[in-house]
């Protein structure tokens, strides 16, 4: 640190030195910033990558990715904000490659001319080619009306009136048409915008929207949706194995300030990893609380396979009807959680050959059920067989109300139901599949705080069930909503499985890969 001493007399002298030392300044706040971002970016892909590898797709891990993102995006604004002589030290790590932008947008050109003739001699100009380089920008959207418009005509003869009739409209009488609803929905329920928020929106555009016009529209979707999602539930109970879990939704008690806890249910078709062509589905279901007798009443008519966690409720369903699969993520998850407390070797032991079960999936994935079969009796089995005997060897040795031998009580007891999955190809070594589906409702539920009855957990179950689906099939979701607002008012009810999202998929565009 300089002293008041050493600095020069000479003002000129004076003023180098404060732009040097700004300039080391700037330089070392760089260096700093670089080391930082990388560090948060190694922290960011080491979170994402332990929920794909491991299906540990918690609302702590997702909560925890999504606080890394934000780090990681105020780290590169302030990177971006240093000036040149530091930008040159504070080089980005591994900076992704520049995409070309999609063919298929619109484009403009600016075309900015050079003089009619040579700058240095006056000559003649001729064409030599041209530089393009592509800059993409934002148009906001608009909003635009529609009229309607039916001409009346009356007969010279018997002065009858005609008329052609009004087309339907998604909500009787109402002001949205099929594009706008279908953006208030996908805006609520996928991209956690609560209504009041969109109503603000809506307001910059000079669109007088208020929160209860908007909830209208959304009650009246999805009782339009309703025949729909039926449709969806006989789907997915029709296969050979679902996937299934729970997740809480706050919902408001009337004339109190309180809330109680509602429950959002999932069940899962999915059976791509095993080679299928069978479309994948989602089916939600919301009840009031979480008694077991709500997934006995959503799968009475289901005969198969149950994958899912530990719940009492899902355990009385177990027997001829219904067999148990249970899911090796949560198996893991103990032991994971005693590491990260303890540093325990003996649960990182359980890590490290839960890994190896793991990275046989990672090879079969898409193989037909046979193929995985095979392959998880001939590598699997000795693996399993081992971890039985290592789980039953090391239970002894620990504290019996250790944290460590709940993890492993917790494997031993639910042994047959965690090794079913090695002589059915058909089974999944995981419940990684109904966690999946419940992330979206994780997520809205930080957003929209908690649902203002039962009535709007039913809602939300219907209309994640539509949205969850579309999106497991790969369409853009914003554009079947359209489409589906727009045909079924006048669809035959008992013809409602021709709308779902399979089989209309040849008329929606597909998500684009960076969705």
């Amino acid at each position: 640190m300089l002293k008041a001493a050493d600095l020069p007399d000479d003002i000129e002298a004076l003023k180098r030195l404060i732009i040097e030392t700004d300039a080391a300044y700037a330089i070392a706040r760089a260096e700093l910033i670089a080391e930082q971002l990388e560090v948060e970016r190694l922290r960011f892909q080491l979170a994402v990558m332990r929920r794909q590898q491991y299906g540990r797709s918690s609302e702590q891990l997702d909560t925890t990715i999504a606080q890394l993102s934000l780090t990681l995006e105020d780290l590169e604004a302030s990177q971006a904000a240093l000036p040149p002589v530091a930008a040159k030290v504070a080089t980005r790590p591994e900076r992704p490659v520049r995409r070309p932008l999609p063919p298929e947008l619109p484009r403009e050109d600016k075309v900015h001319a050079a003089p009619c003739s040579c700058p240095q001699c006056g000559g003649a100009l001729r064409s030599a080619g041209e530089d393009v380089a592509e800059q993409l920008e934002w148009v906001p959207a608009r909003l635009k009306v529609i009229r309607h418009v039916r001409p009346k005509y009356a007969c010279d003869r018997c002065d009858t009136l005609v008329q052609a009739p009004a087309p339907s409209r998604p909500i009787a009488r109402g002001l949205a048409g099929p594009g706008l609803l279908a953006h208030v929905l996908v805006s609520k329920y996928q991209d956690h915008l609560p209504l009041y928020r969109q109503s603000l929106i809506y307001a910059r555009s000079g669109i007088d929207l208020d929160r209860s016009t908007l909830a209208d529209w959304v009650g009246g979707a999805s009782q339009l949706f309703e025949p729909l999602v039926d449709a969806l539930g006989r789907y997915v109970r029709g296969s050979y194995k679902l996937h299934a879990d729970d997740t809480p939704v706050p919902v408001l008690c009337p004339g109190r300030k309180t809330t109680r806890q509602g429950r959002l249910w999932t069940y899962v078709r999915d059976d791509r990893p095993a080679g299928s062509s069978d479309p994948p589905a989602v089916w939600f279901q919301y009840s009031p609380d979480r008694k077991g007798e709500h997934p006995s009443k959503h799968l009475r008519s289901f005969t198969g396979i149950l994958q899912a966690d530990a719940y009492g409720g899902f355990e009385r369903l177990y027997g001829e009807r219904i067999q148990e699969a249970a899911c090796w993520a949560h198996a893991r998850r103990y032991f994971y959680e005693v590491h990260a407390a303890h540093a325990s070797p003996i649960a990182l032991e359980a890590l490290d050959r839960i890994k190896r079960l793991y990275e046989i999936e990672d090879e079969i994935r898409g193989r037909s059920p046979d193929e995985r079969r095979a392959v998880r009796q001939a590598r699997a089995g000795p693996e399993l067989e081992s971890l039985y005997a290592w789980l039953q060897a090391t239970l002894p040795t620990v504290s019996k109300k250790s944290a460590l031998a709940v993890a492993i009580r917790y494997a031993l007891v639910r042994w047959p139901a965690l090794t079913r999955y090695r002589d059915d190809g058909r089974l999944e070594i995981d419940n990684n599949a109904a966690e999946r589906s419940l992330r979206a409702v994780a997520l809205g539920r930080k957003n929209w705080l908690f649902a203002g009855s039962d009535d709007g957990g039913e809602r939300a179950a219907a209309i994640y069930s539509v949205l969850g689906t579309a999106q497991l099939n790969g369409l853009d979701v914003e554009a079947y909503l359209k489409l589906l607002l727009e045909r079924l008012p006048d669809h035959p009810v008992n013809r409602v499985d021709e709308l779902l999202p399979w089989n209309v998929a040849d008329q929606i565009p597909t998500m684009k890969a960076a969705a």
